[in-house]
């Protein structure tokens, strides 16, 4: 072999062992690509409300506990009905507001909530401020910071999200991190089971006629997920309603005069028997009539935008309890009965006592201030 004989040969040889190497490179690299993807950042919801609500475990503890110290009798006379919902109400419409005021009315109400998945209702207060208006509205939250710990969003939420029409619904988590009345209701949700996930939906200003036409599609939507996963209504998933019943007075309501028969003793009284009278529409079977009875009792004819009766749950109660009529149709079971659990007012019986547990009232409460609570389980 002579010289330039050698030089080609060598040159091949270092072609051969760089076209190698490049191809290895190559192959390293690509593999690099695909363990160095960044995973979902995960996002946790803040809680809004650090005054009136818990917001560590040992405040609970410490509420349920003098919940039933000072407060026994009251929830004793609070009937659960167990033997009437053996596994749990399918459906519940509870209070929202501060735990000083609320007290046992929490508890007697969601205490006979069994299911682990929860498909919360709830009032959209400041809708208004964010022009929201005929359509649903879902968070994108991957958690919900609890007392117990985070509680997670269910996988559900996304199977329903997919199945619905757009122009019903918006994921929206600005509406969602400023509202209340979800979250009020989670920390005792989470007291009797801290395995449960959530789905929160909001309901801002709509029409009945908006409501049915909503309520259709999600009912749908909840059915085919549930199915999926084999899930028994009451047990497995059950749907809460998140409302505070009449606000009422003729002061501190933003220069609004809600003292509708005047203020007194006698003036309450008969606001209450007219409280009881709108929880009649919702009670007994549940019915599309009953659900627009409630709906003319609470919204203005005129301007479905404007109280008639001043209940902030006149959007969540009728579209929540339209969606278990028609999950209830579609599952061609027995009519739900709604039983009355009980009635209360921030001005009926004592304050609970939050002060030295870090926590107090965001709203005074007196004859000329005070805010109704209403409690209904469904099965």
């Amino acid at each position: 072999m002579d010289f330039l004989e050698l030089i080609i040969k060598n040159m091949k040889q270092s072609l051969f062992l760089l076209s190698g190497f490049l191809i290895t490179l190559l192959l390293l690299s690509g593999c690099n690509n695909t363990t160095t993807t960044k995973s979902k950042e995960v996002t946790i919801r803040q809680p809004v409300d650090t005054v009136g609500f818990a917001q560590y475990d040992w405040q609970m503890d410490s509420i349920m506990t003098r919940i039933d110290r000072d407060q026994g009798k009251a929830l004793d006379d609070k009937l659960v009905y167990s033997n009437i919902a053996p596994s749990g109400w399918k459906a519940a419409v509870s209070p929202h507001d501060d735990y000083a005021y609320v007290g046992y009315m929490y508890p007697a109400v969601l205490k006979n909530i069994k299911a682990k998945t929860i498909i919360l209702f709830g009032v959209a207060h400041k809708a208004k401020k964010l022009n929201l208006e005929d359509k649903i509205v879902f968070d994108s939250y991957d958690y919900w910071k609890e007392p117990y710990g985070n509680v997670k969003v269910s996988d559900i939420r996304e199977d329903i999200i997919k199945q619905l029409p757009m122009g019903i619904y918006e994921v929206n988590d600005s509406m969602q991190k400023i509202e209340h009345s979800v979250e009020a209701i989670i920390p005792f949700l989470q007291y009797y089971n801290k395995d449960i996930e959530i789905v929160s939906i909001l309901v801002p200003y709509m029409s009945l006629k908006t409501m049915k036409k909503i309520a259709e599609p999600l009912a749908r939507a909840i059915n085919k997920s549930v199915k999926k996963r084999n899930w028994q209504w009451g047990k497995d998933y059950a749907i809460v309603i998140s409302t505070d019943a009449v606000h009422y007075g003729d002061e501190d309501w933003g220069g609004k005069n809600f003292a509708f028969n005047g203020t007194g003793c006698k003036a309450n009284e008969k606001t209450k028997i007219h409280e009881y009278e709108i929880m009649k529409t919702i009670s007994g079977p549940l019915s599309p009539d009953g659900i627009k009875e409630f709906t003319e009792e609470t919204v203005d004819k005129d301007n479905f935008r404007e109280y008639k009766w001043t209940w902030c749950g006149r959007y969540s109660v009728p579209l929540g309890l339209l969606t278990a009529y028609n999950l209830q149709k579609l599952n061609s079971e027995d009519p739900l009965t709604g039983t009355a659990i009980g009635y209360a007012n921030s001005i009926d019986h004592p304050q609970l006592d939050v002060q030295d547990l870090g926590m107090d009232v965001t709203a005074p409460a007196h004859d000329h201030h005070w805010v109704g609570y209403v409690g209904i389980g469904y099965y």
